[in-house]
Order: structure tokens, then sequence, then C-alpha cells
């Protein structure tokens, strides 16, 4: 049986859970994606991913990665890459239909695909890497491409419900964000002064050694 939409209702109370989990999960480094996206045939579609970072984007150590597979099982294929420049690499699957959608300045690495194909149903792999974070973000999306759409259902109390609680929680996700990028640059800081203490330490013994043996 082909795959169908699921309703608004759904889709609303789905996001909001993704948020709770990216919520209660996040760290210095997140990349924020739906993880399960449905896609009409012969229709474009909008795959996106963000990430959070204490850190502004630099253009010469960045690294972004897109690939595709087929099941978890099989081979990642890239098809777009970050080389100083967004660079979309043309394979025979996607040929030019892959395109960049995001926004680099606002750390969304978001993809569009144009005249989607039954053949584009997979898994696709955002990673990303902007360091000075050590840990590479890696975000994991489900697209499953169907045939016909849902009937009419009038959702719009469950949507607006679900919008509201995903801003709510999109706040407290950028709130823990804030708090703990502040917390890592202090502690910087702190070792920054702890080395210079011991720099000058070890300066003043090293004055105090010779003042004494000039008077001796």
């Amino acid at each position: 049986m082909p795959r169908a939409f699921p309703s608004r209702s759904r889709a609303a109370v789905r996001w909001a859970a993704l948020l709770v989990i990216a919520a209660s999960s996040i760290s210095a480094m997140d990349v924020l994606v739906a993880h399960q996206i449905n896609a009409l045939n012969g229709t474009m579609v909008r795959i996106s991913c963000s990430f959070t970072s204490c850190y502004r984007l630099d253009h010469t150590k960045f690294a972004m990665n897109w690939t595709y597979q087929e099941n978890s099982n099989d081979t990642e294929e890239m098809f777009m890459t970050f080389k100083n420049k967004i660079v979309p690499l043309r394979t025979e699957r996607f040929g030019e239909r892959v395109k960049f959608a995001g926004n680099l300045d606002k750390n969304d690495l978001s993809i569009t695909i144009s005249d989607v194909q039954i053949t584009d149903e997979g898994i696709y792999n955002c990673y990303v890497r902007n360091p000075p974070d050590r840990i590479q973000g890696h975000g994991i999306i489900q697209l499953y491409v169907v045939t016909e759409l849902p009937p009419p259902r009038d959702s719009t109390i469950a949507v607006a419900i679900g919008a509201s609680v995903g801003g709510m929680l999109a706040l407290v996700i950028l709130s823990m964000v804030v708090v703990k990028c502040v917390r890592r640059h202090k502690k910087q800081e702190l070792i920054s002064d702890e080395q210079k203490m011991e720099e000058e330490g070890k300066t003043d013994g090293e004055g105090g050694t010779e003042e004494g043996t000039k008077q001796l």
C-alpha cells in the first residue's frame, strides 16, 4: 500500500517531542533535525539540519558533509560537502536536483531535493564540525516518499498547541546553549589566569635567585 502523510496534529506533536529530546540532550555541539520526513513523489522537499555551537563559524576550519544511504547497512554516498564554500557533488542518483538551502551565518545546513523520486527514499546524514569544538555533530534523517496526500482534516487547534510548545522549548534550548557557552568561556579564562600566575611565579623565583647571588 502507498504511504500517506501523517495528519497535521501528529506532525505537530512529533515536532514538539523532537524538541523535548533535543533539550534534554543539549551539549557543546548539537545537530537539530527532524528524524523522519515524508515527501510527495514528484515535488520538492526541504531536509532541515541546523547546529548549535559556542564558537563563531570559521570558514577556514569549518567542515560539513551530506551523505545518503538506502539503509543503515549500506555504504554512505557523499553528495554535498564544504571546502571553503558549499560544493554539491554530482551523483548518478541525484544529478543536479540537490541544492543548498541553508544559511551558514545562522548555522543552517538545510538542503532541498527537487522532483523527488521513489529512489530518493532512504537515510540522509548531516555531519558538521566547527573548531575549536572537538565534537563532530551528526544528524540522521529518514526520508519516506509517498504517492498520495491524506484527506483534509481540521487540526488547527492541535497545530497551534504544537507550535506554542515548540516555541517555548526552542527558547529553553537556546537558554541552555547560552549558559553552557558562558561556562565554557569562564573555564578557559580561569585556565589562562592560572597559567599566567605560574609563569609569573617562575619569573619571580628566577629574579630572587639572581639577587641573592649578587649579594654573595
